[in-house]
C-alpha cells in the first residue's frame, strides 16, 4: 500500500503553498448598486417635488446672484397675482397680517440671530402691493428681507 503525500491524496490534491495563491476575482458585482441608485432614485422622485415652494407665483427674472444658504430656515411670505399674502403656506388676512410680523419680530429678538425674511410676489402685482407689505416688515422690525426672483437665461 502505498503512502499520500501531505495533499491528501495521491498526487491529484490541492497545493497550500506561498507558491500557489487563487487568482484575485475579475468581476464586479453591481447588483448592490443598482439596488442602492434605484432606492436613491426612488427617494429623489418623491422628495424633489416637496422641496419647492406650495404657493405658486409667476416670480420676475433677476441677473442677481444667488444668496448662500443659511443654517436657519428663512420665513417664507407670499403675495399671489390676487393679492393673497401667505407666511409659509398658510393665508394671512390684511387686517392680521401686522399682528402676525410682530409675533416674528419678538421671537426674533429672543434669539441670537434674526431670521431672513424671504419676500416672493408675482410680477403681476403693482409695486404700491409690495412696498406696502415690505412697509410693515419693515415697522415690524424684521429687515433682513430678500426679493425671491428666477434667474434670468440672457448676459445682456
Amino acid at each position: 500500500m502505498a503512502m499520500s503525500g501531505p495533499s491528501g491524496g495521491a498526487g491529484g490534491g490541492v497545493r497550500r503553498g506561498r507558491g500557489h495563491r487563487r487568482a484575485p476575482m475579475s468581476e464586479i458585482n453591481v447588483t448592490p448598486l443598482v439596488d442602492v441608485m434605484l432606492v436613491l432614485l426612488i427617494i429623489f422622485m418623491i422628495t424633489a417635488p416637496l422641496l419647492s415652494s406650495a404657493v405658486p407665483v409667476n416670480l420676475p427674472e433677476s441677473r442677481a446672484k444667488p444668496m448662500k444658504q443659511e443654517e436657519q430656515e428663512p420665513i417664507q411670505l407670499t403675495i399671489t397675482a390676487d393679492e393673497t399674502i401667505y407666511i409659509g403656506e398658510e393665508a394671512v388676512n390684511e387686517a392680521a397680517l401686522p399682528a402676525r410680523l410682530d409675533a416674528i419680530a419678538q421671537a426674533d429678538r429672543n434669539s441670537e440671530r434674526p431670521r431672513q425674511i424671504m419676500l416672493r410676489a408675482d410680477k403681476a402685482l403693482l409695486f404700491g402691493r409690495v412696498a406696502w407689505v415690505m412697509g410693515e416688515l419693515n415697522r415690524a422690525g424684521l429687515t433682513r428681507i430678500s426679493m425671491v426672483t428666477t434667474g434670468s437665461d440672457s448676459e445682456s
